[in-house]
């Protein structure tokens, strides 16, 4: 209301502090003086002469070098770093208070979306480190900036929207394709000054947004570990603004921006960020590679030595000075190395997974191989204990007076001579396991059965049918043998050695034997 400010003695226990920041027409005229000052002494000026044949054709081999002391000294006389340095000390004096006193600060300044906006997103930033990262400087600019009231199109020079009675306010196509130049490169040395000051978008323009990402750079050099995105991206995100592109800066209000429908003809700069960045993923150049979120995880408070601002060279140099503003050379290589180091560690664990692969197929092979010697060993024993059995019923039989001849497909050939002057009568011998199922359960697999057919006609006169005969009450007086299946039980005795197969005799009925009639 004009009344100047209220007394600290009607609040108890408050303090008041003025932090000195100029207006906005002070910062306009900062910014202008800037301009010139780096279009007059920097490399190259907008009318594409080089700075060696400006002011005499001065060198620094022998030129004059009191123009050069005398660039320094307008440099300061812009102002410009005075006043960053102003916003920077005001915001790091919020956030100590807040952070080392738990105190409650009231911001205020003339209408209350300048400066205040300015003092109060630095503080947050130096306070909460989710606003140093990609997200949250996001979220920061949407609620101390945007959702505030900051009037962008008045700020940044930008043409309103036109709109009359109850219609709604409609915004051109044109202001979003980035063909209105800026009016920081439109204005300078004394353009400005004749620039008529009855305009209202002259006298409300004022680089209050450029002004705090300067002083977010300044933070950024101080503290480079603290935050998640790079220089590259506030450059970005200021062109971004000038340009008119898209339409989250358009109008001076979120009323305006609804009512002309900006939502629905511009493109939203957030999403288009996060598309380039989905691209290269994580070493996009909008990250920083030196992020460490662990060595920051609180608040930020610089002394007062360190608020000692300079030129943003990735900004305020890049078409005055091209060579000197390349300091993310240093982010590039770091950069393509993290990219490097990235490729080499894919590689790495794809060859470990690949040795891992044939480390197991290599104990699956060793495997096999202990069970393939442990078969074949069992089969050596298999084979060393019937050749064993097989040589004892060799004896066993040669015993008898016969003679064993073996064939290669396990059958045998057995002659039976009753002296040596006798014709031999053969019988053919073969070993086999049971076949029969009740057979099975009942005997061990190591039993053996045995089958023998006689070949001769008569063996009635052999010293064996004897031995048949006191044996086996299946034999007859003639010679003939009721054994079932023809199997004899000489082969099952004890004189030879070998188990008989007591199953057959328990299918034999009682009467098939003892009481039968003569």
């Amino acid at each position: 209301m004009g009344g100047g400010s209220e007394s600290s003695s009607n609040y108890s226990d408050s303090e008041i502090v003025f932090f000195g920041i100029d207006n906005i027409h002070a910062m306009r005229e900062s910014l202008i003086r800037l301009r010139d000052y780096l279009d007059t002494h920097g490399a190259t000026s907008s009318d594409g002469m080089s700075s060696f044949l400006r002011h005499g054709g001065w060198t620094w081999g022998g030129g004059n070098l009191s123009s050069m002391s005398a660039s320094v000294s307008t440099l300061g006389d812009s102002g410009w770093l005075i006043h960053v340095q102003s916003v920077l000390a005001g915001s790091a004096w919020i956030a100590a208070r807040v952070a080392l006193e738990a105190a409650s600060v009231l911001v205020h300044c003339s209408d209350g979306w300048d400066r205040t906006t300015q003092l109060v997103s630095l503080a947050s930033l130096l306070l909460d480190p989710y606003y140093r990262t990609i997200k949250g400087f996001q979220a920061l600019i949407e609620k101390d900036w945007l959702a505030f009231g900051h009037p962008f199109a008045d700020r940044v020079g930008m043409p309103s929207v036109s709109g009359s009675g109850s219609m709604p306010l409609e915004l051109s196509r044109q202001y979003s394709t980035g063909s209105l130049p800026s009016p920081v490169r439109q204005m300078s040395g004394s353009q400005a000054s004749q620039a008529p000051s009855s305009s209202h978008a002259q006298n409300n323009y004022s680089p209050i947004f450029l002004q705090w990402v300067d002083c977010v750079s300044q933070l950024m050099r101080m503290y480079p570990l603290a935050f998640e995105f790079s220089s590259a991206f506030l450059v970005d995100l200021v062109d971004s603004v000038f340009s008119c592109r898209f339409g989250n800066f358009l109008c001076n209000s979120e009323q305006e921006r609804q009512e002309a429908g900006v939502f629905d003809a511009c493109g939203c700069l957030w999403a288009y960020m996060a598309d380039l960045r989905a691209s290269s993923g994580g070493r996009h150049v909008h990250y920083n590679p030196f992020y460490e979120s662990s060595q920051h995880d609180g608040p930020l408070l610089p002394p007062a030595a360190a608020l000692a601002p300079t030129l943003w060279p990735q900004f305020h140099l890049r078409w005055a000075c091209p060579l000197e503003s390349q300091a993310g050379e240093l982010e590039s290589q770091c950069r393509n190395m993290s990219k490097r180091y990235s490729e080499l560690q894919k590689a790495k664990e794809e060859a470990e997974a690949r040795a891992r692969e044939a480390n197991a197929t290599l104990e699956s092979l060793a495997s096999d191989l202990r069970n393939e010697k442990r078969i074949s060993s069992s089969a050596v024993d298999l084979a060393k204990k019937a050749s064993k059995e097989n040589a004892a019923i060799k004896r066993a039989v040669q015993s008898l007076g016969c003679k064993v001849h073996f064939s290669g497909d396990g059958d045998c050939t057995v002659d039976i001579e009753s002296n040596p002057t006798e014709i031999p009568q053969k019988s053919v011998y073969s070993s086999s396991m049971d076949e029969s199922r009740g057979t099975a359960s009942n005997n061990e697999k190591s039993d053996l059965s045995v089958s023998a057919t006689v070949l001769a006609d008569d063996v009635s006169d052999h010293p064996v049918s004897g031995v048949c005969e006191s044996l086996c009450p299946l034999r007859t007086r003639d010679g003939g043998c009721r054994w079932p299946n023809a199997g004899c039980a000489q082969f099952g005795s004890q004189f030879i050695g070998l188990r008989a197969n007591f199953d057959a005799f328990d299918r034999l009925s009682i009467y098939d034997s003892y009481f039968q009639p003569e």
